[in-house]
């Protein structure tokens, strides 16, 4: 596993689609969200730990999604983390929803680390920066 490249199933409910049984668009960030959260945990870091012990917390600071087909209910969903850059401050990632082969709609998040306290940007703690740019990608 290298922190370049990750994905999880993700099942399309009720909850995420509109009257018509098609995702809702804003969904799509949840689905990253989702993904990155994970992506994160596989790494071996939990953003309540990052919270609790550095006082730091991750916020999207910027988003840029293309949608290209609708998800519908029921369809079971890939949704993908690739890094694409990590600053002093901030990661921005190149995400992906697939159904099957189909690519559904891709995006690019970034980021940003504030102190929880001030919500004011701080560096991004060691071992996460660490852990993004001493590994190389597949």
């Amino acid at each position: 596993m290298t922190p370049h490249d990750f994905d999880i199933p993700l099942r399309v409910y009720w909850e995420d689609t509109d009257a018509g049984g098609v995702v809702f668009f804003a969904n799509y960030l949840k689905f990253f969200e989702r993904a990155r959260t994970e992506w994160l945990r596989s790494l071996g870091f939990s953003q309540e730990r990052m919270r609790v012990d550095d006082a730091a917390a991750f916020v999207v600071s910027e988003t840029s999604v293309r949608y290209l087909r609708p998800a519908r209910l029921d369809d079971l969903l890939t949704i993908t983390v690739r890094l694409a850059s990590v600053a002093r401050a901030s990661i921005t990632i190149e995400q992906q929803a697939w159904r099957g082969d189909e690519l559904l709609s891709e995006g690019s998040i970034r980021i940003a680390c504030v102190d929880t306290e001030r919500f004011a940007l701080r560096r991004i703690p060691e071992g996460i920066t660490h852990a993004l740019t001493h590994i190389s990608p597949r």
